[in-house]
């Protein structure tokens, strides 16, 4: 069977001290959040593949890694690399693609990654 992912999501333990990182750190935008009332989800917009998104929960961090596709790595490492805790440093990897990984408030790994 193939299958095609569409959605993963991050736990974290503030949802709105980790909006607000992900919009001033990284630049994504919410485009939906659940419940109305109270909303402890949000998912952010995308080019294309699977949604990412966060969740508010005692399950902190999610003990994953996400890795997002940007047109420009250099820049993003450039931009980023003073200002976040670093798991990996930008490198080559032998698949021909230069990526680093950095992690999010809640120790969530976030690799960055372009041909």
């Amino acid at each position: 069977m193939k299958t095609r992912l569409n959605h993963v999501r991050a736990n974290v333990s503030d949802i709105e001290k980790s909006i607000k990182w992900y919009e001033e750190i990284l630049n994504f935008e919410v485009t939906g959040s659940w419940p109305p009332h109270r909303p402890n989800y949000v998912h952010f917009a995308s080019r294309e593949g699977a949604t990412f998104s966060l969740m508010e929960s005692r399950e902190v961090p999610s003990l994953g890694r996400f890795n997002f596709t940007v047109d420009d790595v250099d820049a993003l490492w450039d931009e980023l690399k003073d200002r976040v805790e670093i798991v990996e440093e930008l490198f080559n990897t032998p698949y021909g693609t230069r990526k680093f990984t950095i992690k999010d408030p809640d120790g969530n790994e976030l690799g960055f990654v372009s041909d």
